[in-house]
């Protein structure tokens, strides 16, 4: 029996853990996978017959019923000229037709990183993931609910810089609400380029900001690199059911037109913005991507597009949105193979909770959400951490509870291997029956490496546990955001180009009013 005191016990354990985040921090700045590779099959779970209908559905709402593109007089003189019918705002696209300009986006697509070891491929077997995206409030490490800051922002694009469970920095991480809305777009984009290397998204809340967006890129990475490669990747949302708006669509064109990625993403809380039915949200789903994505092409054919879903069921009892239920998990795995069929990348899923709290809802709720993500075949994930109270709320505690779960992801969608080592013929031989492997030379060999660790998770006893003060999941990632972000180093960015970023952002910022009124 030892005689190693529990105080001493716990100091040793500590040291352990603290040696492993130190190394896996290091992998953050430098060593982590770009995203993850897909080595199985998605989950299909459409069949063939069930696929032709719904793509027959959803042209005939394209051709009979029509898309409606608001307050946008050049959008439909471009979709005019595509061949579509317009009568008033309402555009209908003959039978095929959307399909057919769909036609020239690209299968997958580079988005480049200001480092190039943080480059991300998004489509085909590659999954890339990006934090939480547009809550107003925040839950800091008091645990308060509060209205989010620009100082919660640029917090939270440091934690993500630094973990590896992200591959992509995101775009509006919080609303930080201290900064008027017509200039915070501005220090959004600057904390993105600046306080990480990882690729970003940029802001679509009018055409003016997505032209700033482009100018930055343009000052980070060179005009020249800009005009050939695409450096920003945007959200873009339809107005559900079967709209699209000025401001949406003046966002797209700028970024179409120069080259840079948009996701057309309906986003649907089914019984109010679409059908009860899952049939019917996926045909309303799919005729609304692909006018989109069609309209992307009619601006610039060949500009890197995404089709994007966001489906929710909701509470019919009070009209609140649900998430983590079995409805919206067939619309994602089903989306994802029209997205296949129509060969373009494809956005949905997350780590999505209508909970208040990090509390056990959350957590099984993000995870009925995060599966389906990762094994139905989704390219680009927002909200993929972080999110809390149905997009309310950006939890910080959550962002890392989340992270830990997404690091597992990539060991969940790999190949069993099955080489020589993979075998462990040499283990089985040299064990025996009725004896332990736990000494065998094939352990002993693979077991820092056999299976995925939690960082967050723990696994000892309850003794060590109540020693260690006994906490649970939520205080112990408020503790490590807080270590995080004690620790955090900016990586390296040219002065010049800084400077010029900051010149760039003092002029508009003269130029802006403080309000749109």
């Amino acid at each position: 029996m030892s005689e190693t005191q529990p105080s001493e016990r716990k100091s040793r354990r500590g040291g352990g853990r603290d040696a492993r985040r130190q190394m896996r921090a290091a992998g953050a700045a430098g060593l982590s996978a770009p995203f993850i590779t897909r080595e199985i099959d998605p989950v299909d779970i459409l069949s063939e017959e069930a696929t032709e209908i719904i793509e027959y559905n959803a042209e005939t709402i394209l051709e009979e019923i029509g898309i409606d593109f608001r307050d946008d007089p050049e959008a439909l003189d471009i979709l005019r000229n595509a061949g579509a019918d317009i009568k008033g705002e309402r555009v209908r696209f003959p039978r095929g037709l959307a399909r057919q300009l769909c036609a020239t986006a690209p299968a997958s697509f580079t988005q480049h990183a200001r480092n190039p070891e943080r480059s991300v491929e998004i489509g085909g077997n590659k999954t890339v993931f990006a934090p939480v995206y547009g809550p107003p409030f925040v839950r800091d490490l008091e645990g308060e609910r509060r209205y989010a800051t620009m100082e919660d922002f640029r917090n939270f694009v440091k934690l993500v810089y630094m973990h590896p469970g992200f591959h992509h920095s995101g775009g509006t991480v919080c609303e930080p609400v201290d900064l008027p809305i017509t200039k915070r777009h501005l220090e959004m984009i600057y904390a993105h380029q600046s306080l990480s290397d990882k690729p970003y998204m940029g802001s679509v809340t009018a055409p003016s900001r997505a032209t700033d967006t482009v100018e930055m890129s343009k000052i980070l990475f060179g005009a020249d690199f800009v005009a050939e490669n695409t450096v920003v990747t945007s959200l873009i949302n339809a107005n559900s059911p079967m709209t699209w708006d000025d401001t949406m669509l003046g966002a797209l064109k700028v970024y179409a037109r120069n080259n840079q990625a948009v996701i057309t993403a309906p986003f649907i809380l089914a019984g109010a913005m679409s059908p009860v039915s899952v049939a019917g949200t996926l045909a309303q789903t799919l005729a609304e991507a692909m006018s989109g994505i069609a309209f992307t092409q009619a601006v610039n054919p060949g500009a890197p597009v995404i089709f994007g879903s966001f489906a929710s069921s909701m509470s019919m009892q009070t009209g609140a949105p649900t998430f983590g239920t079995p409805e919206p998990a067939k619309v994602l795995y089903a989306c994802a193979k029209l997205a296949r069929r129509l060969n373009v990348p494809f956005r949905s899923g997350g780590s999505l909770t209508g909970s208040k709290t990090a509390d056990a809802q959350a957590a099984y709720e993000s995870t009925h959400t995060i599966i389906p993500t990762v094994m139905g075949g989704v390219n680009f994930v927002l909200h993929a951490a972080g999110w809390m109270e149905g997009g309310l709320v950006a939890d910080y505690a959550k962002l890392l509870l989340d992270a830990d779960q997404l690091t597992m992801m990539q060991d969940l969608v790999s190949a069993i291997d099955v080489s020589e080592n993979g075998q462990a013929m040499d283990a089985l031989r040299e064990t025996g029956p009725g004896q332990h492997f736990l000494g065998s030379s094939h352990t002993q060999a693979n077991f820092e490496t056999a299976f995925w660790r939690s960082e967050l998770a723990d696994n000892t006893t309850y003794e060590q546990w109540s020693a260690d003060g006994a906490a649970e999941s939520n205080e112990r990632a408020r503790k490590r955001v807080a270590e995080m972000l004690e620790t955090y180093e900016a990586p390296p960015l040219d002065p010049a180009k800084d400077e010029e970023l900051r010149a760039y952002i003092a002029t508009r910022m003269e130029d802006l009013p403080d309000s749109d009124f």
